[in-house]
């Protein structure tokens, strides 16, 4: 076991927060360990990782890319797009053609970021070979007409009309790497931290680049170490060996809260808690059965116990609070009477399922189990099938039919053509596939004009309310924990720009 992999036996051993062991020794980099470095937990996913920036999907990858590399523009807090390695952009009066003009930066190797960069590392997101959850956004570009103007300008052709376009630009495995690399081994990118040390499925190890366009990081060196369960991560701050616990519970929220050596930053209704019920096959594939477990759920329940009134009430719609949410969509509430009613109209009285589900959120198991208990007195047999964190996602896509899912806030745009279409094959968990969403969707972002761009958003999100298998129940506040000594982190929901960035903390 390398030094920085911590024995999660002796991490739970006593109660949460108590540790009778000394602090890490922290493995990677030639120079051993400094005194300036700053460790963060994060759970891991073991053999399948890499440090590929286009293919992560877990939230430690996004962290890690996100020190090693940098994209053309971030997230603000309400996902609006805000420049990173875009200076500044426009399209013509069609929506078709984009041109980005880009900053000065600089590689960790010295070499500029160029617009010849820019346009490889989007040719292999959208490239099918690649397998990067990104590739919906970029499935549009014609790279044939796409070019570089000059080595900061480039212009994005698109086949189709986009006014939300600027988006797809920030989301997660959309890291501008080096043209023409293929291996990862020793990625060179242009974020504040350069390579020093990863382990599959272990501890990585970044140190500060003095060259970052942003001017240097505080600490000297980054390290994200590897711990997978919530209780050992919130266990490990408290014991002095790491610096920030990413994606603690509600419960733990509480402890963190009474005790000195730790503080909790929590960022509101920052993550969308739900169930994909997989609609292109049975027994949901009847949207009288999927009809009757909205109605079954009681979402309110849920909040209270799940969320421990740490969140809010989700109404089978993303991306509360965000640009384009329909706010005046009737809230769903429970309604047995209605569901064992649709129930019996599909024959479905006693229909049994199984609800997968893990340890990936903390939510997700209390969740299944409250989920099966509400939708048992409604006349179904729902039995929670607990399988591996580390493969939580992968599974619920490739089998059975209802698996717990979450998701950090994200443009809604790009939400909905990631999750909702049936061209999302690398996100959508409930096999949606409906013309009438497509066509609304593909007409608002076609639309130049603010105003009727949204009204055809709301249009779109009420009938996939009802049809894309997709039952938001709450939204959960992103809590993490980190150190009394270390100052300039904040409360910042995932996916936007401020998640997960240490090149400003400062350790004590």
């Amino acid at each position: 076991m390398t030094a920085a992999n911590i024995d999660r036996r002796r991490l739970l051993t006593g109660t949460l927060g108590t540790l009778a062991a000394g602090p890490l020794v922290a493995c990677g980099g030639a120079g051993g360990r400094s005194d300036n470095r700053l460790r963060a937990a994060f759970s891991v996913s073991g053999s399948r990782e890499s440090l590929d920036p286009h293919t992560g999907s877990l939230f430690v990858d996004q962290a890690r890319s996100k020190a090693l590399f940098d994209t053309l523009v971030g997230y603000a807090q309400d996902m609006s797009p805000v420049p990173r390695l875009a200076e500044s952009w426009e399209s013509d009066a069609d929506g078709r053609r984009w041109r980005i003009r880009l900053r000065a930066a600089r590689f960790h190797d010295n070499r500029p970021v160029t617009a010849e960069d820019v346009l490889y590392s989007y040719r292999r997101i959208a490239d099918p070979a690649t397998g990067s959850p990104a590739r919906p956004q970029f499935s549009g570009v014609d790279f044939g007409a796409s070019e570089a103007v000059s080595e900061r300008e480039l212009v994005l052709v698109l086949g189709e009309p986009d006014f939300a376009f600027p988006a797809a630009w920030g989301a997660p495995a959309t890291e501008i790497v080096p043209a023409n690399t293929a291996d990862f081994g020793v990625p060179v990118g242009s974020g504040p931290f350069r390579f020093t040390s990863f382990e599959t499925g272990g501890s990585a190890v970044f140190e500060r680049f003095e060259g970052h366009f942003d001017g240097p990081p505080k600490p000297a060196e980054l390290e994200f170490v590897p711990v997978n369960e919530a209780e050992a991560r919130v266990s490990a701050l408290l014991a002095g060996q790491v610096h920030y616990a990413h994606d603690i519970g509600a419960n733990a929220v509480e402890m963190v809260e009474r005790d000195e050596r730790a503080e909790v930053l929590s960022a509101p209704r920052s993550t969308m808690q739900a169930v994909a019920f997989k609609v292109d096959r049975p027994p949901f594939d009847d949207n009288r059965v999927l009809r009757a477990v909205l109605s079954g759920v009681d979402r309110e329940a849920l909040v209270e116990v799940v969320l421990n009134e740490r969140g809010e009430l989700g109404n089978d719609l993303f991306g509360k609070g965000l640009e384009h949410y329909p706010e005046d969509v009737p809230q769903r509430e429970r309604d047995v009477d209605r569901a064992r009613k649709l129930l019996r109209e599909a024959g479905a009285r006693g229909l049994s399922f199984e609800l997968r589900t893990s340890s990936a959120d903390p939510c997700f198991e209390p969740a299944a189990n409250l989920i099966a208990e509400q939708l048992g007195e409604i006349g179904m047999r729902v039995t929670p099938r607990v399988g591996p964190s580390e493969t939580h996602y992968s599974d619920i896509k490739k089998h059975g039919v209802a698996g717990h899912t979450r998701t950090a806030a994200l443009p809604i745009t790009t939400y909905l053509s990631k999750r909702l279409r049936a061209a999302s094959v690398s996100a959508n968990y409930t096999g949606y596939d409906s013309a009438e969403f497509d066509r609304l969707f593909d007409d608002a972002v076609a639309t130049a004009d603010e105003r009727e761009r949204a009204e055809l958003l709301v249009d779109a999100q009420r009938h996939a309310r009802n049809h894309s298998g997709v039952m938001v129940w709450g939204f959960s506040d992103w809590n993490v924990a980190v150190s009394s000594d270390v100052g300039g982190l904040e409360a910042a929901t995932p996916n936007s720009l401020n998640w997960a960035r240490f090149d400003g903390a400062e350790l004590g």
